[in-house]
């Protein structure tokens, strides 16, 4: 039977820390971040919704750090698939013109992408 390595519960906990960086500031004020980070049309809605989906899955990540290995084999399906969807997404909007920070969020999404599925093939989801 497999087990939960310490170093995917380590990096659930990471994950919910990242993921709610940028959650806050994107439910809260959408508009002021996504300026800063150079986006000029803006419309309040979708980062606010994005922003839910980070705090969800990042909270969850958080919750479940210590929850056996067929709950992480759940989140892990669950984070390989919002992960490789972002990076379609970001790829897209940036063949479309995106401001040059989606590069960064695409470099961050793939990064989180490896390491998803690498944990969901060594945990055989």
């Amino acid at each position: 039977m497999a087990t939960v390595p310490t170093a995917l519960r380590r990096w659930f906990v990471f994950h919910f820390v990242a993921d709610l960086v940028f959650a806050v500031p994107l439910v809260v004020a959408p508009v002021a971040t996504l300026r800063a980070l150079g986006w000029t049309t803006i419309d309040p809605v979708a980062p606010r919704l994005v922003g839910a989906a980070l705090a969800g899955i990042g909270i969850e990540s958080l919750l479940g750090r210590n929850d056996p290995v067929e709950a992480f084999r759940a989140m892990l399906r669950l984070k390989c698939i919002w992960s490789g969807v972002a990076v379609l997404g970001l790829a897209l909007s940036i063949v479309q013109g995106a401001p040059p920070m989606t590069w960064a969020f695409l470099a961050i999404f793939v990064g989180f992408a490896v390491l998803w599925n690498y944990y969901r093939i060594r945990l055989r989801v």
